[in-house]
């Protein structure tokens, strides 16, 4: 990787860390907040492209684990992946994956509607896929319950969806990270920053 590339994978990394000072809003029904860094997942899937959002959330997530308080409330260290939030927290690094792997596929044609449905199926679907699960097992909840209670989120998580999708449609014109692909070529490359 290029200098350029670990400066943007450490950047949406201490992001997804800043999204967390944000106070988590908590639920009288779910032992689930609502949080705002599903908000950086989306952005390093829609403007990093699939490898640099993994990398960057890979990142976040080998510091979590070493202890730092960077998830919402404070939370850090081994524990958060047993607790009832661990799955979605788990389901970062795969949905800014899935995210970033369609902005790319779609990357030519890329619109705001199109970005908004990206990030809903890969920052909201695949987050609730790992996490709806893991939070009926850790809370030891029916996945019916778990699923009904998760229902909260959507509202917020669709918001967040928007923002991102706007903001990814925004940096293709003005600074891409991500480019096209070349003919014959399946993944896009990074692209370079856009001068002047």
């Amino acid at each position: 990787m290029k200098t350029r590339d670990l400066v943007h994978v450490a950047l949406f990394a201490a992001i997804v860390a800043v999204l967390g000072l944000l106070p988590p809003l908590a639920l009288p029904f779910i032992p689930v907040p609502i949080t705002a860094q599903t908000l950086g997942v989306m952005l390093a899937g829609s403007t990093l492209g699939a490898r640099k959002a993994g990398l960057s959330l890979l990142l976040f997530h080998l510091l979590v684990a070493a202890g730092l308080p960077l998830l919402a409330g404070g939370n850090g260290g081994l524990g958060v992946y047993a607790g009832p939030t661990g799955g979605f927290f788990v389901g970062f690094l795969p949905g800014a994956f899935v995210v970033g792997w369609l902005t790319e596929r779609a990357w030519t044609r890329l619109s705001v509607p199109l970005a908004f449905a990206i990030n809903v199926l890969g920052g909201i679907g695949v987050l609730y896929a790992v996490g709806i699960p893991w939070l009926a097992v850790s809370a030891k909840l029916p996945l019916a319950k778990a699923a009904l209670g998760s229902l909260a989120f959507v509202p917020g998580d669709c918001v967040k969806a928007a923002i991102a999708a706007s903001a990814a449609v925004t940096l293709k014109r003005a600074w891409p990270l991500i480019q096209a692909p070349r003919a014959g070529v399946d993944a896009p490359r990074t692209a370079e920053p856009r001068q002047g």
